[in-house]
Order: C-alpha cells, then sequence, then structure tokens
C-alpha cells in the first residue's frame, strides 16, 4: 500500500481527529531484542536470558517497553510522510503507558490518530495517539501520545 504522503499542512488539518491508518503486523524476535538490549546496556534477564525468562510469569522473554515505544517510528513511516516543511522533530511525549508485555515472538502493529496540530513559534506541533496491538491479545502493548514538530 505505501504510506499516505500529506503535501500541505492545509491537507493535514483535514485529517485531524482521524485515524491515520493501521500498519502492517511485525515479528518482534529475539534477535531485535537483543539488539536493543545492546544499544540500551538494559541486559535484564527477562528480556535477554531465553532460559531463566521460561520460569517467569511470562513463559519466556519480553520485548523492552522502551522497544515497543520506539518501534512506533517506523511503524508510524509505514503509515504516513509530511512531505512539508524543512524538518521533522521528535519534540516528546505526552503520556505513554504499557498495558501488556510483548512476548518475543508476537507480531505487534500500530494504529495511528492525528489528535492535535497547534501552530507554535518554532512549527507545528502535532500530536498523534500510537496504540500498539498485540496479535491475538486483548490489551495493547502500549499506547503512546507523540508529538512532533513540523519546522517551516
Amino acid at each position: 500500500m505505501g504510506a499516505r504522503v500529506i503535501d500541505t499542512a492545509e491537507e493535514l488539518n483535514g485529517l485531524l481527529g482521524q485515524q491515520l491508518g493501521v500498519t502492517d503486523w511485525l515479528t518482534v524476535d529475539q534477535e531485535r531484542v537483543d539488539g536493543f538490549a545492546k544499544v540500551t546496556d538494559d541486559h535484564q534477564w527477562i528480556h535477554v536470558d531465553t532460559e531463566r525468562a521460561k520460569q517467569s510469569p511470562f513463559g519466556g522473554t519480553i520485548a523492552h517497553g522502551f522497544l515497543t515505544l520506539a518501534l512506533t517510528v517506523p511503524l508510524g513511516a509505514e503509515l504516513y510522510e509530511l512531505n512539508f516543511g524543512s524538518s521533522r522533530l521528535n519534540y516528546g511525549l505526552n503520556k505513554v503507558r504499557f498495558p501488556a508485555p510483548v512476548p518475543v515472538g508476537s507480531r505487534i502493529r500500530a494504529q495511528v490518530t492525528l489528535d492535535e496540530i497547534r501552530e507554535t513559534g518554532a512549527g507545528l506541533q502535532l500530536t498523534t495517539t500510537y496504540t500498539i496491538e498485540i496479535e491475538g491479545k486483548e490489551r495493547p502493548a502500549c499506547v503512546a501520545e507523540r508529538l512532533t514538530l513540523v519546522t517551516p
């Protein structure tokens, strides 16, 4: 399908309050979790020790919550591309929750909604809500309000 290309701020305004889409499923494998552990120095056993994690309440390793949050970047890029302004900056987060763990080997996907567009002295500040679903699970893995600054 490809990402929706949004060419103007006016076009973006027309999407306010709407779901921007739902991504394809992405498998969270042990290699990805181990790579995240390496770059963040977070080697907690529940994420990287496959043998010990079998004895945990989860029955195996789980992804880092911040890995799930970080995956909002490529998942969002799958859905939309802003083709205006000089840059798009990660401006922060309003609220992040991790209601359910992501067992390694699970598949996740994102639903993204454009909640707010605010003009600031630095550019347009977008608030988008990412709901990261786990295939076959009722509760989401992550719900995050992301802030993006689109500079002129």
